[in-house]
């Protein structure tokens, strides 16, 4: 299982340098296509007719969603890479937590019946956390509250927060229960998973 863990890490180190790397170039790109975009290169240039028989194609479904919320359509190369670099972001991160919890529940399945009691304990308050964290950042994003993406983490999230509610005011117009949750749940773990 070491070996596993130790390729694992190794894939990853090599996959964050790539990433950054492909991160790196299309941050060039984009500062390119923005600088055509918005006329600081001359827009009859061999880089201008590059940027719009290349990358403007790859770019338009950015541009449209950015002009439909209200944006201007030279913007759209940094909201790419904005996207490109937040999807890096979460890949290395979600990687990182599978390895995370590999390693856990291998050390737990090793470990015994309290080893694999504090592992379950773990794994119900991680996905609590995660319905939680996901909750707070569906609320950002103007969006019907019926998809199953939002009813999975408000069902999870609701009775925690529901009776919080009652105790803990708003703070103007900003709700903390979740911050307060979040810090509770992981007092509660610490105290359920301490050997």
């Amino acid at each position: 299982m070491q070996a596993f863990l130790n390729a694992f890490d190794t894939s990853l180190a090599a996959l964050r340098v790539a990433l950054f790397g492909i991160a790196a170039v299309l941050a060039a790109l984009c500062a390119l296509d923005w600088m055509v975009r918005t006329r600081k290169l001359s827009p009859f240039g061999p880089v201008a007719r590059f940027m719009r028989t290349t990358i403007d194609p790859l770019l338009k479904p950015v541009e449209r969603r950015v002009v439909r919320a209200g944006g201007l359509p030279s913007s759209a190369p940094w909201w790419a890479l904005g996207a490109v670099v937040l999807a890096g972001i979460v890949l290395l991160w979600m990687l990182g937590f599978t390895r995370s919890q590999v390693a856990f529940l291998y050390y737990s399945l090793t470990g015994g019946p309290g080893a694999i009691m504090r592992l379950l304990i773990t794994w119900i308050f991680t996905v609590v956390q995660i319905a939680l964290l996901v909750r707070v950042l569906l609320s950002w994003i103007p969006m019907g509250r019926g998809a199953w993406y939002w009813r999975w983490s408000y069902a999870i999230t609701e009775p925690i927060l529901k009776p919080l509610r009652r105790i803990i005011p708003m703070i103007g117009m900003m709700d903390i229960t979740p911050i307060v949750a979040w810090f509770l749940l992981g007092l509660l773990q610490g105290f359920l998973t301490r050997p």
